[in-house]
């Protein structure tokens, strides 16, 4: 059965005497490290560039080399992107590790297909969170907390559950519930919403507004209603607390009728096909041997989708609605 574990489970006298080290001052090295020490936790920084070093101490935190905050600590969190997370180790992290300390992952990816093996006498543990980086913060500042997985992978100390609760407590995820879920399944749950649901929900979307624009519905009414108004986010939202099906039914019986009474028209068995295909690629380590090839290759494929969907019509039509809406649309891509 499985394991959810709550606020009352985790115990902060555990981490006390404790450093840990972040390894990475990103999109979620800087709220677990805000939360870690908010929870009155001893933190520093291991940073891999000026820029991240000048972002920690303008933060208030002692920013090190990588290797130098591993020395200094007796957790060490890894939150590098997960191509790149294996050099780092072998280079900074591996080298320093010594009995007592753990490391603990946001993502098992690295450990799942082997680009990285720790040494038997450390313990291996996740923290795996399922929402974005700012989220872990704000639901933090809010008392709400956040959903994650959480697993130990190697019990080295005997005390790795403890610790690991104690330090899911620290970052807020116990006020939400952590899910206790290995290695694999986090791994191979991440990468099939990644490659499975969100391209069928891009692709559904993408061919529903080329077919009304071909229509003659006018672009500012088919992205608003398409997604822009936000409707869906707030089902998703409210999904998230009681439920897909409960939701549904709140809506409009106009609603209720056209979704399922429309439903098996959509039931097509390719469908399921391809998502088995996806997830084989998955389990099977194809889809990180690829990945792998294109980090090598300086992502030279994935600059080739992304400036072929940058020349689609459908993007500029998008961004014309978003200036009328008065949206701002500025970032760093």
């Amino acid at each position: 059965m499985t394991v959810v574990y709550h606020e009352e489970q985790g115990d902060l006298d555990a981490l006390a005497g404790k450093i840990v080290a972040i390894i990475g001052y990103g999109g979620l090295g800087r709220p677990m490290a805000w939360n870690l020490r908010d929870s009155g936790i001893a933190v520093r920084v291991g940073v891999r560039t000026d820029e991240s070093r000048a972002a920690a101490e303008a933060d208030g935190f002692t920013a090190l080399q990588i290797d130098e905050a591993v020395k200094a600590a007796h957790i060490i969190m890894l939150l590098l992107p997960d191509e790149a997370m294996a050099g780092v180790y072998l280079e900074s992290v591996s080298p320093h590790l010594v009995r007592g300390h753990m490391l603990v992952f946001s993502s098992a990816y690295n450990i799942t297909f082997g680009f990285i093996e720790a040494p038997p006498f450390v313990d291996v543990a996740l923290i795996a969170p399922r929402v974005p980086g700012a989220a872990v913060r704000e639901n933090f500042e809010a008392d709400k907390g956040f959903v994650s997985f959480i697993a130990v992978g190697q019990e080295a100390s005997g005390n790795a559950w403890t610790l690991l609760l104690a330090l899911a407590k620290a970052v807020g995820t116990l006020r939400a519930g952590a899910i206790e879920l290995n290695f694999e399944r986090e791994t191979e749950l991440d990468l099939f919403t990644q490659q499975a649901i969100l391209p069928a929900f891009f692709h559904i979307i993408t061919t529903a507004a080329e077919l009304l624009l071909a229509k003659g519905y006018p672009p500012e009414a088919v992205f608003t209603e398409l997604y822009l108004s936000g409707e869906f986010d707030f089902y998703l939202r409210e999904a998230a607390h009681i439920g897909l099906l409960n939701i549904l039914k709140q809506t409009p019986l106009t609603n209720q009728y056209g979704t399922f009474s429309r439903m098996d028209r959509f039931n097509d068995l390719k469908l399921e096909r391809l998502m088995e295909v996806t997830l084989d690629e998955i389990h099977t380590g194809n889809f990180a041997k690829e990945w792998t090839k294109e980090y090598a290759d300086g992502y030279r494929r994935l600059k080739s989708l992304l400036k072929y969907q940058d020349s689609l019509d459908i993007w500029e039509l998008e961004q014309q609605t978003l200036d009328l809406l008065g949206r701002e649309t500025d970032f760093d891509a």
